[in-house]
């Protein structure tokens, strides 16, 4: 019998993501059919899952570490965060509709068969599928419908083991709290819990298990500490941006403006992992350094809605007197549209603005249109002929004289512009970035010598770092029984 236990939080953000790929990559080590599964997941990093349809990056790279095909069974639902517009829907990897908050809060029954069907296929043929929720189950005001947390361990019957982060503060509470406010049919769901981040002695937080203990009578299967290797691995929720470290001083500097409605910005993590490379995320408030050798924009959930935003911060002028001084642009999907003459939605998919001017450093123009591009594909880089591979999620279709110069051939058919001058190119292709010769050549190009390393395997190497890791700490009894 399929085996499944699901980690839920304490709270957003406490690093579920990452101990569900870490136990994905344990098990995988010791020989067991793993699978990962996330009901509902809200996020803009979307990655194509194998099997056709978008899933959530997180859920990509748990499937990575479970060495296992993605399939958009492994997060049924997904939403996506745009403008005014809400959310849209992707139901088993495919667009179901779009809905505001209130709305959607209606609509979750409706998934709940969905939801239970992927869980029964991604059961099929596995020793043991591990659960990530989402958010928390102490917000009792979104219990009524829930697909995420209880309301599918409940309806499923999979044991719940809650995360609390320590290094946030106040994680005693955070789990004796979540006990009381629990009503009992979910509470008895409970198995346990896991302390995540821990930085020191873990001997001095003996006391502090006891009284979780003494208020809940959940015991503790481990106490994890900061997990250093976690750094490597791709992130999933944009909260991370305000975390990130800049890299060496005196090194090419990369600027990344921080769009409001920013998606799949882990297209940027291999050029975060070289050390020669200082990439600057600007934040609301900040200017574009006039240093920077390189502004790169990435994708975007809301084109125009982000242009908007772009111009309102002043990014437009900063963006045009970098260019004047000779610097180089790199757009990616909306940010490659960004880049025109104009970006057209006359059918208002992304909202009520059906038009707006785009930054005029591309002869391309852009017509928003219903139908969405989503698929994994294979390139070959026009300016460097080498070879690429990555995905296309996008919606509209882009035009214009700079077209005659593309990026790259993806697939055999051309992709993206390139201006004449060669210093403003823009691409489709997400994961341009992660092919190694495209990213030595590109660095080259500035007289930086990248680091000659290859970037999947090393998020590769992470993922063993952090199952090594878990396995250390873990009550090996747990893990055990677990598949037992």
């Amino acid at each position: 019998m399929t085996r499944a236990i699901m980690l839920q939080g304490t709270g957003s953000d406490v690093g579920k993501t990452v101990l569900v790929a870490g136990l994905c990559r344990l098990f995988a080590n010791r020989g067991v059919r793993v699978r990962p599964f996330k009901p509902q997941n809200m996020s803009n990093n979307a990655a194509v899952a194998e099997d056709g349809g978008e899933i959530g990056r997180a859920q990509w790279l748990q499937s990575l570490a479970s060495r296992v095909p993605s399939s958009v069974h492994m997060n049924p639902v997904l939403l996506k965060p745009q403008s005014e517009t809400g959310s849209q829907i992707i139901v088993q990897g495919k667009v179901w509709g779009q809905a505001k908050g209130r709305d959607y809060q209606a609509l979750k029954p409706q998934l709940l068969g969905a939801v239970l069907e992927s869980f029964a296929t991604m059961r099929a043929g596995t020793d043991l599928v591990i659960v990530e929720g989402a958010g928390s189950p102490a917000e009792i005001n979104l219990r009524r419908g829930d697909i995420a947390n209880m309301g599918f361990a409940t309806r499923a019957n999979v044991p719940v083991v809650l995360v609390g982060d320590i290094d946030r503060g106040g994680v005693i509470a955070s789990l004796v709290g979540t006990y009381h406010i629990l009503p009992e049919e979910d509470r008895r769901m409970i198995r346990g819990y896991l302390i995540n981040k821990f930085r020191g002695d873990v001997s001095l937080f003996g006391e502090g298990i006891e009284a979780i203990g003494s208020f809940t009578g959940w015991q503790c299967h481990g106490v994890v500490p900061w997990l250093k290797a976690a750094a490597r691995l791709p992130a999933e929720d944009s909260v991370v941006l305000e975390r990130l470290a800049r890299g060496s001083s005196g090194a090419l500097k990369v600027a990344v403006p921080v769009l409001s409605r920013i998606a799949n910005f882990d297209d940027l993590d291999p050029l975060r992992a070289e050390p020669d490379v200082d990439l600057v995320f600007i934040r609301v408030g900040e200017r574009l350094p006039a240093d920077a050798a390189l502004v790169v924009l990435p994708g975007s959930k809301s084109t125009i809605g982000d242009l908007l935003d772009l111009r309102e911060q002043g990014w437009d002028r900063d963006i045009a007197a970098h260019v004047r001084r000779g610097g180089r642009v790199i757009g990616i999907c909306g940010g490659y549209q960004m880049l025109g003459h104009m970006v057209h939605d006359p059918l208002g998919i992304e909202g009520s603005v059906t038009e707006t001017p785009g930054l005029g450093l591309l002869d391309i123009e852009t017509e928003m249109a219903p139908e969405k591009t989503v698929r994994n594909s294979t390139a070959v880089s026009k300016e460097y002929d080498v070879p690429l591979s990555g995905y296309e999620i996008h919606l509209g279709v882009t035009r214009g004289r700079d077209c005659e110069r593309p990026s790259a051939m993806i697939d055999g058919r051309p992709d993206g512009a390139v201006s004449p001058d060669g210093r403003i190119m823009g691409t489709y292709l997400h994961g341009l970035f992660s092919s190694d010769s495209y990213r030595a050549k590109l660095l080259a190009s500035f007289g930086v010598s990248g680091e000659r390393m290859n970037y999947r395997a090393s998020v590769d190497e992470a993922l063993d770092e952090v199952a090594a890791e878990l396995e250390s700490v873990l009550d090996p009894a747990w893990l055990d029984s677990l598949v037992a």
